[in-house]
């Protein structure tokens, strides 16, 4: 099978199975660290828990950029 033959299948995909082919590919490039991996894991729980518990909320993220960008407009 071609490239382009190959290409033009996976796009015709849902965009569930061709989500899991993207996460597949990148991380047959960039293996990953499993130390770092693990301790970015705990860390992205305890963020998880924190927005769905309220002790945090989440800002949108065009508002966070906005108020960047006005810092370098001044």
């Amino acid at each position: 099978m071609s490239t382009d033959t190959l290409i033009d299948e996976a796009i015709s995909l849902p965009i569930e199975d061709r989500a899991l082919i993207v996460e597949l590919l990148l991380s047959s490039l960039n293996h990953p660290k499993t130390d770092v991996d693990a301790k970015w894991s705990v860390i992205a729980a305890k963020r998880l828990a924190d927005m769905r518990s309220g002790k945090v909320v989440p800002v949108d993220g065009q508002q966070v950029f906005n108020r960047v960008w006005s810092r370098f407009e001044k």
